[in-house]
């Protein structure tokens, strides 16, 4: 994944791989034609774990690894995740609101030096139609979040057998690395 290729991306496509103990993304650049490009990452999460980790590395061969993002406790319901560089090193973070996420799911993302994007669910029926009828819970969501009321970035769930996202980043200077991690985090824990 070359970082300034990647920041120059006004969208991803994030695609949901199904399978049975684990959750997979793959994480698609868009052609300029508006097709699926090539494969930036590739990401995985076990279910069920203890503290949330989510790796996603330059490919399903799971050999080298770009990015990913930690729980920083084991289980909270407002938890903060921490999104890291291959080496360590901090991106930024995401936690969701617990309060403001009681009708609707509200969800922050922070960039060093860029400050705090505030992300909700755009439609209140909906986000109400998913929490409170589960077997609806395949319903797409469209997340918006914003940065100095501007949107910064959002997130689509896409009507389909497996769950497919686009994600538009019309903001510059965010990292798409930390936008990358929140879309795959809303996927991954937005049910929690």
């Amino acid at each position: 994944m070359d970082l300034a290729q990647l920041q120059g991306l006004p969208r991803l496509l994030i695609r949901q791989r199904v399978r049975m103990m684990v959750n997979q993304y793959e994480v698609h650049a868009v052609a300029p034609d508006g097709s699926e490009g090539g494969m930036l990452a590739f990401a995985q999460q076990k279910r069920l774990a203890l503290k949330e980790q989510v790796t996603l590395y330059t490919d399903d061969t799971k050999q080298q690894p770009v990015l990913g993002f930690r729980a920083r406790q084991v289980m909270d319901l407002g938890a903060t995740y921490d999104v890291l560089d291959a080496a360590g090193n901090p991106i930024g973070l995401f936690r969701k609101d617990f309060k403001a996420s009681l009708l609707r799911s509200t969800w922050q993302v922070e960039q060093p030096g860029l400050g705090v994007a505030v992300g909700q669910e755009r439609s209140l029926p909906v986000a109400l139609l998913r929490r409170f009828v589960d077997s609806l819970s395949w319903l797409p969501y469209h997340f918006d979040f914003t940065l100095n009321g501007q949107v910064a970035f959002s997130v689509i769930k896409k009507w389909g057998l497996r769950d497919r996202y686009v994600v538009d980043i019309p903001h510059p200077g965010l990292d798409r690395r930390l936008v990358i991690a929140m879309a795959i985090g809303l996927d991954a824990l937005q049910s929690r």
